[in-house]
C-alpha cells in the first residue's frame, strides 16, 4: 500500500532544474535513505513533500489521514517550556484522555454507572496505549539521544540550538507518526547517539525517509535508496552498499549501450549525407525517417564536481599560540567552566564533548564574538585567525554567490570570483541561484570560498563537514591536513579526522 505518490515532478529554481518529470512511490513500512551530491536536490524534495515548497509541476498525493512527522530544526518552541513537559506534549492526546477519564470518575462518586462505566473504558484505552508507561518511553529516548545529561527538568531557553534539535527529533521519535521525514538527523549527535537512531529507526514498522551524507548511517537503517540524480528520483531496492554496487553496473551498461546508439547514429548520417542526392536517395530519406523515430538516449551529465580546497596559510612559529586559562563561557550563565588549555603554533587540534555541551559557545568566545564571563585566554600575536561558523546564517538570503564573494572582495572580477567558486565545488548556474535556496552543502561551500580567500595561520572550524558529501569530505581532509598552520576543529565524525589530527581536547575532562 502507497502512502505517497509523486508523478511527474518537475521543479527548478530560475535555469537550474532539479527535477524534470520524476516520480516516485513510498510504500507503508519502507526504510528509505535518500542520497545524492550536495546540490541535488534531497532537501528540496523533502520540502516539496511536506508543502513546504510548491513543484513547478506534478502531483503529490499522499494517502488519506496519513499522520507525517517531519524534522524541522528550526522549529519554533515555547522557550520557557521544560524539556520534559515539551516530550510529554507527544502525547498530550492520551493526557486528555486522562482528564475527562478524571472528571468522570469523580462524577460517578454518586453511584452513576454510566458515567463509571465510561470512565473504566477510558482507563482501558490509556492501559492499552500504555500511557503509563509515558515516562519510562521519554526516558528511553532522552537517554538514547544523549539528552538525561542536558536535564530532562532544564527549561528550552537554556539549551544550545544542537540540544534544541535533539528535543525535537526526540518529541518526533515519540509521537511515532506513520512516517517520518528527516532531514540529516545525525548533525547534532555524538557517535553513540547515532548508533542508538540506527538501531531505533531499523526496529521501527513505520515508514521513514532519511536525507543523510553518513553513509555508515543509511547502510544500518535502509532498506531501500531513493538516488536523486540527473533530474531523475530512482528508488533501489537493498541497502546502501547494495545501491553502489547496482548503480555503477547501471551507469556502465548505459554508457555501453549510449555509445553503441551514437555509433549507430553516425554511421546512418553519413549514409544519408553520402547518398540523399545519388541513386540510393529513396533509402536515404528512408534512413532519415528511421533516424528521426529512434528514441535517442541521452548523454548522462557529468555533475559530480570534486571541490579542491586549499587554505593560504601566513607564516607562523612553533611557540605557543593560544593560551586558555580557567576560562568560563556562556550568555547569562555558564555553560562551560574552569576550561584550561594551550596550542602550539602548526598543531592539528580536535575538540569533542557531547553535543550541546558548549564547544560551539567556546570557538565563539574565542574569537571575541561573546565575551568570556571569568577566566582568560590569549593568542599570541602573529596568529591571525580564520574561522568557519557552523550556522548557515547570511545577511541576505536573496544575494547570489558571486554576488557574496564579489561584495567581500570587491577587485576580484566577476571570472575570478565565478573560478574560486566553482573550484569549490559551485556549478556555474548555483553559483547564480539565490543563496537561500541552494543546499546546506552547497551553501558550506561558498563559506570555504570565503575562508579560503583570507590567508590566515591559524583555523578554527565549527563542525565543517556536516553538510558535505564524501567528495568535499574528502578535499576538506585532504586541505587541512596540507595546511601548514594551525587547526583547531570541533567535529563529531572521528572517521574524518582520527588519521591527521595529533591531540584530542575532550571539553567534558575539562583538559
Amino acid at each position: 500500500m502507497s502512502l505517497l505518490e509523486v508523478t511527474g515532478l518537475t521543479h527548478s529554481f530560475g535555469e537550474n532544474y532539479l527535477f524534470k518529470n520524476a516520480d516516485f512511490t513510498l510504500n507503508k513500512g519502507e526504510h528509505i535513505g535518500i542520497v545524492g551530491q550536495n546540490g541535488a536536490g534531497k532537501s528540496t524534495f523533502i520540502k516539496i513533500c511536506t508543502e513546504q515548497l510548491i513543484p513547478d509541476s506534478g502531483r503529490i498525493v499522499w494517502q488519506p489521514n496519513t499522520k507525517i512527522g517531519y524534522l524541522d530544526q528550526y522549529a519554533q518552541i515555547e522557550k520557557s517550556v521544560a524539556m520534559r513537559e515539551f516530550l510529554q506534549s507527544a502525547f498530550s492526546g492520551l493526557y486528555e484522555i486522562e482528564n475527562r477519564m478524571n472528571e468522570l470518575y469523580c462524577q460517578s462518586a454518586d453511584g452513576d454507572m454510566a458515567k463509571l462505566s465510561t470512565a473504566a473504558r477510558y482507563q482501558e484505552e490509556l492501559e492499552r496505549k500504555e500511557f503509563y508507561l509515558i515516562d519510562t518511553k521519554i526516558e528511553q529516548v532522552a537517554t538514547g539521544l544523549g539528552l538525561t545529561a542536558v536535564g530532562l527538568d532544564r527549561p528550552i531557553e537554556q539549551m544550545s540550538g544542537g540540544q534544541r534539535a535533539k528535543v525535537i527529533l526526540a518529541k518526533l521519535l515519540l509521537e511515532k507518526p506513520d512516517i517520518l521525514l528527516l532531514d540529516e538527523p545525525t548533525n547534532f549527535l555524538d557517535k553513540e547517539h547515532v548508533t542508538w537512531l540506527a538501531e531505533y529507526l531499523s526496529s521501527l514498522p513505520n515508514a521513514f525517509l532519511v536525507v543523510s551524507h553518513d553513509y555508515d548511517f543509511l547502510e544500518k537503517i535502509s532498506t531501500r535508496i531513493c538516488d536523486i540524480d540527473n533530474e531523475k528520483i530512482t528508488k533501489y531496492f537493498g541497502t546502501y552498499s547494495e545501491f553502489t554496487r547496482k548503480k555503477a553496473l547501471l551507469r556502465e551498461d548505459y554508457i555501453r549501450q549510449y555509445a553503441a546508439q551514437q555509433k549507430t547514429i553516425k554511421k546512418t548520417e553519413e549514409f544519408i549525407r553520402r547518398n540523399i542526392a545519388g541513386r540510393k536517395s529513396k533509402m536515404a530519406r528512408g534512413r532519415h525517417k528511421q533516424l528521426d523515430r529512434m528514441d535517442k538516449m541521452e548523454a548522462l551529465e557529468q555533475k559530480e564536481i570534486k571541490p579542491h580546497f586549499r587554505f593560504a596559510a601566513l607564516p607562523l612559529t612553533t611557540t605557543e599560540h593560544l593560551k586558555v586559562k580557567h576560562l568560563d563561557v556562556g550568555y547569562h550563565y555558564p555553560v562551560l567552566s574552569d576550561i584550561s588549555f594551550s596550542i602550539k603554533g602548526g598543531e592539528k587540534i580536535i575538540m569533542t564533548g557531547f553535543n550541546g555541551i558548549g564547544k560551539s559557545t567556546l570557538l565563539k568566545t574565542l574569537i571575541s564574538q561573546i565575551p568570556s564571563l571569568s577566566g582568560s585566554f590569549r593568542f599570541s600575536e602573529q596568529v591571525k585567525i580564520g574561522y568557519f561558523e557552523q550556522e548557515l546564517a547570511w545577511a541576505d538570503i536573496e544575494k547570489t554567490p558571486i554576488q557574496i564573494v564579489s561584495d567581500t572582495y570587491p577587485l576580484l572580477t566577476i571570472k575570478d570570483v565565478r573560478k574560486r567558486l566553482a573550484g569549490c565545488g559551485i556549478s556555474s548556474k548555483h553559483a547564480m541561484q539565490e543563496i537561500g535556496t541552494l543546499s546546506g552543502g552547497e551553501q558550506a561551500k561558498v563559506k570555504m570560498c570565503l575562508l579560503m580567500m583570507k590567508p590566515c595561520n591559524f583555523l578554527i572550524m565549527d563542525e565543517p563537514t556536516n553538510h558535505l558529501d564524501a567528495l568535499a569530505k574528502e578535499s576538506l581532509k585532504t586541505a587541512l591536513e596540507e595546511f601548514e598552520g594551525t587547526v583547531l576543529l570541533v567535529s563529531h565524525e572521528e572517521a574524518f579526522y582520527c588519521e591527521w589530527t595529533q591531540k584530542v581536547i575532550n571539553i567534558e575532562k575539562k583538559i
